[in-house]
């Protein structure tokens, strides 16, 4: 073998004995410990020892009720029991008891179970008689303690009954109605902790609020959603992101508040219908308001024929808006060029309107009627698509122009912007705000009885 590979298997041999020393053996350089050996048994024992270890083990039989009858008898130190017993553990515990007394070498356990009624139903009679007379001891004790309890209880139910104290606290009710119930749990917490102590079982008290812990957070788990939309309806409560009547947009859901409960806030569609959308969704969405400004800003597009002056029908159009009595000066109405199309270029216009005083889509309808009528009475046209056809295999009647109209190549005259004509009296549509989604909220408002979290005395977010 090379001295290459011996250098390895000695180190491989060096590894092995390091990694036995210090799995199983003691650590290097230490001293085993000493193993002990058992007790010596004397062989030589005389008969009266034997009768000694008799009489000391009939003695404490003797002083067990349970233990009586057994009978002891001992040669050599080997202890013999026998006799009859009324439960089976109670083998065990004789064994146990001749084990311990000094120059015993072995037991030997012959007792047996009693099977009759009577000698069964004794000890749990005993026992159910001792109970019935410690019960009757402390009943004074504990008749206290339920008397305390439950002055603790109504002591806090009636302050927690003072609901207009509550509620003056604080500018929500909710949250009013949050402290009152506060109140009336620890006051009944209060009444048990004074109760335990005063009975001594202080042991008791903190193994029922650690499983009172383990409990809550197994309940917190369970009842995880109903939680969160609990507390996101206190603080929807407290922020108040919107009032009764604002027109929202929740999560892509639109419609009038009806109101906030504890569970859900409660919509009404544009359609008249109604809509609960629960809080912790409410709480975590993006809500649109357009009932906080009254002034919002409408727009809508309009095409001219991409041969037209776009900057002169734009002020054809921002004249005409300016004109109408819905849209507000100012901010003054406007218009853009979006973009130049095929056959046509693309134009915006826009206008603020009160919505105090005018809906919006009605007054949008009114704007693009208003504005397209101003524009081809100016002389602009609001062009179609064009498709341009070509065939490339004409017939030879075309090709030679045999029995072609005398005008077939000409193309038409276009029509010049002009001088806009008189349109003659043509009545505006009303504009004025549809209130029938507001009357009938109202309306469901007065016949329910559920309540509502949002007040009109706390700034809205």
């Amino acid at each position: 073998m090379s001295v290459p590979g011996l250098r390895a298997l000695l180190a491989a041999c060096l590894m092995l004995v390091v990694g036995l020393a210090t799995a199983g053996g003691p650590a290097w350089g230490q001293t085993p410990a000493p193993v002990q050996d058992p007790p010596a048994i004397r062989l030589d024992s005389d008969a009266g020892s034997d009768a000694a270890i008799a009489s000391r083990l009939s003695r404490i039989f003797a002083q067990l009720d349970t233990l009586s009858a057994v009978q002891v008898r001992v040669a050599e130190g080997v202890v013999t029991l026998d006799g009859v017993v009324a439960d089976r553990s109670d083998l065990d515990r004789a064994e146990a008891i001749a084990g311990r007394v000094d120059g015993v070498v072995a037991v030997r356990n012959e007792i047996g179970a009693s099977v009759e009624l009577g000698e069964r139903v004794s000890p749990f009679l005993q026992q159910l008689t001792a109970l019935w007379q410690s019960t009757l001891d402390s009943a004074p004790l504990v008749l206290l303690s339920l008397l305390i309890v439950a002055a603790c209880v109504g002591l806090g139910w009636w302050a927690a009954s003072f609901n207009r104290f509550w509620r003056g606290l604080t500018p929500n009710p909710f949250v009013g109605d949050l402290l009152a119930q506060l109140v009336r749990a620890i006051s009944l917490i209060l009444g048990i902790v004074l109760a335990l102590n005063l009975l001594g079982a202080t042991a008791l008290m903190g193994t029922v609020l650690g499983g009172a812990g383990v409990l809550g957070i197994a309940v917190g788990f369970a009842l995880r959603d109903t939680l969160e939309n609990y507390i996101s309806s206190v603080m929807l409560s407290l922020r108040q992101p919107f009032r009764a009547n604002d027109h929202v947009v929740i999560d892509g859901h639109e419609g009038k508040v009806v109101r906030l409960t504890s569970r859900a806030t409660v919509l009404m569609t544009l359609d008249g219908n109604h809509l609960r959308i629960p809080n912790m969704m409410v709480f975590r969405a993006v809500i649109l308001n357009y009932t906080r400004n009254p002034q919002r800003r409408m727009e809508f597009e309009l095409g001219v024929d991409a041969e037209d002056d776009p900057e002169a029908a734009i002020k054809v159009g921002v004249s005409t808006l300016s004109a109408l009595d819905f849209i507000l000066a100012d901010p003054a109405p406007s218009g853009v060029i979006v973009t130049v199309g095929d056959s046509n270029i693309v134009l915006k216009f826009m206008g603020w309107i009160d919505q105090a005083s005018a809906d919006f889509l009605k007054a949008r309808s009114a704007a693009i009627r208003a504005t397209k009528m101003a524009i081809e009475a100016a002389g602009f046209s609001l062009p179609e698509p064009i498709y341009r056809l070509r065939i490339d295999h004409t017939p030879d009647l075309l090709r030679t122009g045999a029995g072609a109209p005398a005008n077939a190549g000409a193309t038409p005259a276009r029509r010049r912007p002009g001088p806009p004509a008189d349109p003659g009296p043509d009545p505006a549509p009303s504009v004025r705000p549809d209130d029938h989604i507001d009357r009938t909220i109202e309306a469901e408002r007065r016949a329910s009885q559920e309540e509502n979290l949002l007040s009109a005395k706390r700034p809205i977010e």
